[in-house]
């Protein structure tokens, strides 16, 4: 049974959509099958994969959600043997207009991912960069969340209202959904308002902030206009050693023992 991973944050610009790609693909790296399921109507995990859009234009997951077609019909393989990908586009936005009237709106996710959930270790789930209905369904059906902050001005601005949403989700609709982490991005070591806002976060989130920090690199602005995650892309990067960091820490979150098979594996980033 796949661990559902949703990548949430309702302020855009924080790094959600790369750390949604870099993740599914530094676990895929580390032969855990992995789908990445694009719930942003923009599909930029989509294209940031190199898919073309004609080719899924008719089967993806809007397609899936309102019904149309089963889940197995709108994963598309990628470039990477163990990464899958449930591709969207703005067809999506017109999902949550349909599903107002509909019958248990918040679970048509869930309900779609059982279906295929055996076939994966991880399902990774980029959210829009909103507290819609669209999210909404995501925290449904996953078993944790990651909340990407950047460290910069304003990091924590409308924090709250996500966590009063997780709140609410968690009593009535999905009581197992766990705070994965808060993950740290575009960090500059050379900054210092960089270095105070990523302290402030850590005092007053403690050990819910994951270990590993995204650096702000170059290579990773760049690997999405490439249609490649930053492992294909330049893999001797800071921003790979980066998510590779990450993808080792999901998996040791998830299987503890995974340690002691991988000695020389470390879970944090040395910036």
């Amino acid at each position: 049974m796949a661990k559902i991973i949703a990548i949430a944050n309702q302020k855009g610009g924080v790094g959600k959509t790369t750390t949604s790609i870099n993740l599914a693909a530094g676990l895929a790296v580390a032969e855990k099958k992995t789908l990445l399921l694009d719930l942003d109507p923009q599909g930029n995990a989509s294209l940031g994969l190199g898919l073309d859009k004609t080719i899924f234009a008719n089967k993806n997951i809007y397609h899936a959600i309102i019904g149309e077609e089963n889940m197995e019909e709108v994963i598309y393989k990628t470039s990477l043997p163990f990464l899958d990908i449930c591709p969207s586009d703005n067809n999506l936005t017109g999902a949550e207009i349909e599903l107002v009237g509909a019958f248990a709106r918040e679970s048509k996710l869930k309900n779609a991912l059982e279906l295929i959930s055996e076939k994966y270790d991880y399902i990774i789930i980029d959210c829009p960069p909103s507290l819609s209905l669209l999210t909404v369904n995501a925290l449904t059906a996953a078993n944790s969340y990651i909340v990407p902050m950047q460290t910069e001005f304003f990091a924590m601005e409308g924090l709250s209202q996500l966590l009063n949403t997780v709140r609410l989700i968690r009593h009535s609709l999905n009581p197992r959904l766990e705070l994965e982490g808060i993950l740290l991005t575009m960090f500059d070591a050379r900054n210092n308002l960089s270095k105070q806002v990523a302290f402030e976060i850590k005092k007053h989130f403690k050990d819910s902030v994951l270990k590993t920090i995204i650096p702000r690199n170059v290579k990773l602005s760049e690997s999405p206009s490439f249609g490649k995650p930053i492992i294909l892309y330049d893999v001797s990067s800071k921003g790979s050693e980066a998510y590779f960091s990450l993808a080792k820490e999901v998996i040791i979150n998830t299987d503890p023992k995974y340690l002691l098979t991988n000695k020389n594996h470390s879970s944090e980033m040395t910036l």
